[in-house]
């Protein structure tokens, strides 16, 4: 079949997402089929030296067609710069669609967010009869309402119209967890039979040859240092503040260290916060190369995951599974409502709070840190769970399934 897969990020860019959507490309690939992928043009969550690379437009990769569109900024923005982008994005996708992309479409697979680019796969499944899949990973505007970010009513319910017009016109629903499914099926009125959960994979093979080395220790001066390790986007929804509170109750224990690599719209503030209290314990670094991923993650000591109580869907942050993959054990601090809880629970791969409770989330740090000697046997028993229940063959089977 020719599938086309609409997707914001994909790499270059060093996100969870864009790295899901190209094993996603590959696996679809490998079974047979034609892939697309329409993407915008790679500006942000960038390698030192990707930030110097000019990218075309349009190139074959690995036998998979990949088209990078220009669009207007839409990340590192103001709110209505962002709005306005992300709604001339699907025109312009459309748009560069039509002229780049000559074959018939019998499949397109969308990932939101951006919600906007559901009206590319609308348009594609009047145009070419295409099935039209949805992949929801953040509910759309629900997220961006729980976090402050949308307050205009007439905005909201601008975005809840578009939403409901998606979620009406995809022929199938996919969501990364069953809270998901339920939220859309009580919260949103979407019909049971029309959501479908497959997991969130994750590739466990480049992380099984790779052995501690030191070198990013060494690279960054944490020689003997114990290492909570943030590896993500930094913006508003991971609330990255209460890293900062965490560093300035932990400043007298010496050999604590939190390393934060990554960017974001937060990243600066919070460096500004951290240099004005003098914190030694709190490191930002910016982003490594997917290549080089899994060395960073082998060479810490712990796997850091926060949310911000603020969000109120069941999200699951996909780093959980790249440190779960790298054997690491996992602190996650997220709100109450975010199955990553109960993911964690059932690995017995490690510790979580909720995070608006900071009491708790100190006791859970000085209990991992107090545990160091034994927590090898917790990243052992994630990794044990992510290859039985998240391998990314299976996930793509079920997806595949779907077509």
């Amino acid at each position: 079949m020719n599938v086309l897969l609409i997707t914001d990020s994909y790499p270059p860019e060093i996100r969870s997402a864009s790295h899901l959507m190209q094993e996603l490309a590959e696996g679809l690939r490998d079974r047979g089929h034609k892939i697309s992928v329409v993407t915008s043009y790679p500006k942000y969550n960038l390698s030192y030296e990707k930030k110097k690379v000019s990218f075309p437009k349009f190139t074959v990769e690995e036998e998979i067609e990949v088209l990078r569109i220009h669009t207007l900024p839409h990340h590192k923005v103001t709110l209505i710069v962002r709005g306005i982008s992300q709604l001339t994005m699907p025109y312009i996708f459309s748009f560069n669609i039509k002229k780049y992309i000559n074959h018939k479409i019998d499949v397109v697979i969308v990932y939101s967010p951006p919600l906007p680019l559901t009206i590319v796969g609308k348009k594609l499944k009047m145009l070419h009869g295409a099935k039209f899949i949805l992949n929801v990973q953040d509910i759309f505007p629900q997220n961006a309402i729980d976090l402050g970010g949308l307050k205009n009513k007439f905005m909201i319910k601008f975005f809840e119209k578009m939403e409901k017009s998606a979620y009406k016109c995809a022929n199938r629903i996919v969501v990364h967890s069953e809270s998901n499914r339920d939220f859309l099926q009580n919260k949103k009125g979407v019909p049971e039979d029309k959501i479908d959960v497959i997991y969130n994979w994750v590739d466990t093979e480049p992380y099984r040859n790779v052995k501690r080395t030191g070198r990013f220790r060494k690279l960054y001066g944490l020689d003997n240092k114990f290492v909570f390790l943030f590896a993500g986007v930094i913006g508003p929804s991971q609330g990255l503040d209460m890293v900062v509170k965490m560093a300035s109750k932990l400043k007298e224990i010496h050999s604590i260290c939190f390393l934060l690599v990554g960017d974001g719209t937060e990243k600066d503030r919070l460096i500004r916060m951290t240099e004005s209290y003098g914190f030694k314990n709190v490191l930002f670094k910016a982003f490594v190369s997917k290549e080089e991923y899994p060395d960073l993650v082998k060479d810490m000591d712990v796997g850091l995951v926060c949310l911000s109580s603020k969000n109120k869907t069941p999200v699951v942050p996909g780093k959980i599974l790249g440190y779960m993959a790298a054997s690491k054990p996992v602190v996650a601090f997220l709100h109450k409502e975010s199955d990553g809880h109960s993911l964690i629970e059932k690995a017995k791969c490690g510790f979580t709070a909720v995070s608006d409770d900071e009491e708790k989330m100190f006791e859970t740090i000085l209990k991992v840190y107090n545990k160091r000697d034994k927590l090898s046997q917790y990243g052992e028993n994630g990794f044990q769970y992510i290859s039985t229940n998240f391998e990314k063959n299976v996930c793509i089977d079920k997806l595949e399934k779907l077509f």
